[in-house]
């Protein structure tokens, strides 16, 4: 059994104004393991930490509860001072009987209580505790960043800035999220593009970032410092490579019937397709749900009219496993369902919008033209 060491701080009177620090040391010293129970006026003062240093001499104490307050603030004081008398640092534990104990009761008797109560759960946790020791360990430095909104995108620059490789991946084919479709930005109403595009572009652009778009995280292993992450790259169609992002072939495809999800349904798109006029990277897709060569076996118009050769029907996903030190979640927000919210009638009347919707309809690159 581990021989703790109890020794509960009044802090002047931010305790021992609310809690009866003498009565919790004296409960405190009945608990199986504890051989030596004490309170004082200020343990983290020089004399504190010496009573507290000379106990664990005296008593070969192989563990220590401090009764104080909150482990932000002095536990690295009591690791130290026990570490400096031979005792392990992970042996000690801190019990916050100030901030979530004095600080916030005003009843004496209930607040003794509950005193008592952290001690005997910080004694409960010693005699679990086990010495360690502080090592070290390689880090990957390279940062992924999940979510190519602008969240995304900042952070990337942050990281790129900062000196670190970064690789960003976005589900959908381009980066940018939810602000490209957003016409002005609240309260100064400026052009949300003229916002975006330069910071897309800005990624794009710099040596230290790597865009994965249309692609999505398959699996996360490891631990901080050393993230093992599957990706995986989900087909396009289109060789990114030699698609120059012309646009002929999104002109030229007859599927024109595929609701675009980036004007929220409100116009049709072809099945190969840019989002955007702005959009990062600048590649065609094809919708393989909707694509007639695909589905089908007829059409291939595409290719045809690609005079860069970069449609490829066969092509397939892939998978890439890379190491991170560090991973960004920034994949954004969806919209909330309207199907169980009809108050106001959207399910019924075309007149009624979302505010998103609002937002297409109001963009001179909507599908009204901003009209």
């Amino acid at each position: 059994m581990q021989r703790i060491g109890v020794f509960v701080c009044h802090c002047g009177t931010n305790i021992a104004a609310t809690v009866d620090v003498e009565k919790v040391a004296s409960t405190l010293a009945l608990e199986p393991g504890v051989v030596v129970s004490q309170d004082y006026q200020y343990m983290c003062s020089e004399s504190g930490q010496n009573l507290i240093k000379d106990a664990i001499k005296e008593k070969g104490l192989t563990g220590a509860v401090i009764c104080s307050c909150s482990p932000r603030m002095h536990e690295a004081t009591f690791r130290k001072a026990a570490e400096s008398v031979g005792l392990n640092s992970f042996m000690v534990e801190v019990a916050n009987i100030r901030e979530q104990c004095s600080w916030i009761h005003k009843d004496r008797e209930e607040a003794t209580l509950k005193a008592i109560t952290l001690g005997r759960a910080a004694i409960a946790k010693v005699h679990l505790n086990a010495p360690l020791t502080a090592g070290e360990t390689p880090v990957a430095k390279r940062a992924l960043v999940i979510g190519g909104g602008i969240a995304g995108i900042q952070a990337a620059l942050d990281i790129a800035e900062a000196g670190f490789e970064v690789d960003i991946v976005e589900k959908n084919p381009t980066i940018g999220g939810k602000m490209t479709q957003i016409d002005k930005t609240f309260p100064t109403l400026d052009c949300a593009a003229c916002i975006l595009t330069p910071k897309m572009v800005d990624c794009a652009q710099n040596d230290k970032i790597h865009i994965y778009a249309y692609s999505e995280v398959e699996a996360v292993k490891g631990f901080v410092g050393n993230f093992d992450v599957k990706i995986k790259k989900k087909a396009r169609f289109v060789d990114p490579n030699k698609c120059t992002g012309c646009g002929l072939c999104t002109e030229k495809c007859p599927m024109k019937k595929v609701p675009n999800e980036f004007n929220l349904g409100l116009n049709t798109r072809g099945a190969v397709y840019i989002p955007f006029a702005q959009a990062v990277p600048k590649i065609a897709t094809i919708d393989a749900n909707h694509c007639m060569m695909l589905t089908k076996g007829k059409c291939g118009i595409c290719s045809k009219v690609c005079t860069a050769g970069a449609i490829d029907y066969k092509q397939q996903d892939s998978y890439l496993e890379e190491k991170y030190g560090a991973i960004v979640v920034a994949t954004g927000y969806n919209p909330i369902s309207l199907e169980k919210f009809d108050e106001y009638a959207y399910s019924q009347c075309k007149d009624v919008v979302t505010s998103l919707e609002f937002e297409r309809l109001t963009n001179a690159a909507g599908p009204t033209s901003g009209t």
